[in-house]
């Protein structure tokens, strides 16, 4: 071995009594006791801090889920108040329509009140007229058909056929029955058949 190595063999032990010695003293041991004390320290502040992290993020998470959900019942709510506005406003349209008909109908009706009350006055002004005119007719027209009855000796029935002419012709000898059919026959063909059984013999 050369000096130089060995003086290096040397240093090297001195070198690592030294550090035994230092490691050994007081306050080597005390300075590493505080070293790992605030090591604890620093890692139990490291998890209270990410366990409080974690609460708040967690805390966060569920109030978003809150509010998220809240909004949501807020827009449903909108919109079925939107929904039920707008079915509102048709019952009102519809509604002011029913009032429209019901105020038009009303005014017609009224009109119709007035037109039948005038209607009514003029009923009983004519049936005050004819009660009138029949006061002075119905004798006169009495008188012509008991003349008539006189001069031809036919007696006309009321027939529920309008069209059918049914009477009888008291003659000298025999009653005849008459039955004629207006609707074939014209005015003037009736008269004369009617005439005909009237006796000219005065």
């Amino acid at each position: 071995m050369s000096q130089k190595e060995e003086m290096q063999d040397h240093d090297l032990e001195k070198s690592g009594e030294a550090l035994i010695d230092f490691i050994k003293s007081s306050k080597a041991e005390s300075a590493l006791q505080g070293a790992r004390e605030k090591l604890q320290e620093f890692f139990e502040h490291h998890i209270k801090t990410k366990k409080t992290t974690t609460e708040l993020l967690n805390d966060l998470v569920h109030a978003e889920e809150v509010v998220s959900n809240k909004l949501l019942h807020l827009e449903q709510q909108k919109s079925q108040m939107v929904q039920e506005m707008e079915r509102m406003e048709q019952e009102v349209q519809r509604s002011l329509s029913k009032s429209q008909i019901l105020d038009s109908e009303q005014e017609f009706l009224q009109k119709e009140l007035e037109k039948l009350r005038d209607g009514e006055q003029e009923i009983q002004t004519l049936q005050q007229e004819v009660d009138e005119d029949t006061t002075e007719v119905i004798p006169s027209a009495i008188y012509v058909a008991q003349l008539y009855y006189k001069v031809t000796k036919i007696k006309l029935e009321v027939d529920p056929e309008p069209h059918i002419l049914r009477g009888v012709h008291y003659g000298t000898d025999v009653a005849s029955p008459i039955n004629i059919d207006t609707s074939t026959r014209s005015p003037c063909e009736v008269s004369e058949d009617l005439w005909s059984l009237v006796n000219t013999e005065w």
